[in-house]
């Protein structure tokens, strides 16, 4: 079987088991995937090969953007930009309608950013992004030595662009996202093998950390993507493959993946299928809850 289940609602959000087709290979390291409900298609990042990459039904797999600073994590956001974490600059930027590219982020306190990693985009527009120092070590970045002493959660203003920093106690902050009303941010912790929730307050900074929960597991694979779906169900990157926690925070159960798997997202047209970058390849398995659809102008 390609799962392990630990709680029997694991059936009901993913099914009893689940089937990997294999929709791309030969990459270095894939990460940062994200869906486009209007136009049916997945663009992901490979960061060794300083490449991004298109999936489509019709095309297969084709090009969107090489050279792209060792592109990780992505984003949509309302106006249907890519807001982008770049390994090789440190920066977080935005690709615009017209193909030209606008730095959103790339100091702090006059100090460089590490190598901004995951991103989100909430509903008012803000944009939050982990900085963990992982585009800094070779293969996966730039060699260099760190400016900021810390690794932290950074929100982007909507109006101003002005960067606050928001935590600064992790040890390698990753993946992230918000609970479905957004009154929550998790945020797990590579380093530490957990996922912490903080609450959202209604200036958009965060407070009151809590670790939600741990990845636990025999395999390989730490603490990396972190999405949850329509129901509330968060998944996360783990060893083994990827694990799926209940709204409680119990754990449901394990995808165990044919590969170490960094990061995945829903898709297609009825939001069933999880689409997984797993290290050299790209694959589609499908699940029972849908997730959420990105909120991106058509």
């Amino acid at each position: 079987m390609n799962v392990e289940i630990r709680d029997p609602r694991f059936r009901a959000v993913v099914g009893d088991n689940v089937e990997f087709e294999r929709l791309g290979g030969g990459f270095d390291f894939t990460e940062g995937p994200i869906w486009h409900p209007t136009a049916e298609n997945l663009i992901f990042s490979d960061m060794p090969g300083n490449h991004m990459r298109r999936w489509s039904a019709a095309d297969g797999v084709t090009t969107f953007r090489k050279p792209c600073n060792m592109a990780n994590g992505n984003a949509y956001d309302g106006a249907g930009r890519i807001v982008t974490c770049e390994h090789a600059t440190s920066r977080v930027t935005r690709s615009e309608q017209d193909g030209s590219i606008t730095v959103l982020a790339s100091h702090y306190g006059g100090k460089q950013l590490n190598s901004p990693n995951d991103v989100i985009v909430k509903s008012d527009g803000a944009i939050y992004f982990t900085d963990p120092t992982y585009g800094r070590l070779a293969y996966f970045g730039v060699p260099r030595d760190p400016e900021l002493s810390f690794q932290g959660v950074y929100r982007i203003a909507p109006d101003d662009n002005a960067v606050t920093l928001q935590a600064d106690d992790f040890a390698q902050p990753n993946g992230l996202c918000f609970s479905r009303d957004e009154s929550r941010l998790f945020v797990n912790d590579t380093e530490r093998g957990h996922i912490r929730a903080f609450d959202v307050r209604a200036d958009g900074s965060i407070a009151n950390s809590i670790v939600w929960s741990e990845t636990v597991g025999a395999g390989e694979g730490p603490p990396d993507g972190l999405k949850i779906d329509s129901g509330g169900n968060l998944y996360c990157s783990g060893p083994g493959g990827v694990h799926v926690f209940a709204p409680d925070a119990t754990c449901l159960g394990v995808i165990l993946t044919p590969e170490v798997t960094a990061n995945f997202t829903w898709g297609d047209r009825d939001m069933c299928s999880l689409f997984l970058t797993a290290s050299t390849s790209l694959y589609r398995i499908r699940v029972k809850v849908p997730g959420n659809p990105a909120a991106v102008a058509a």
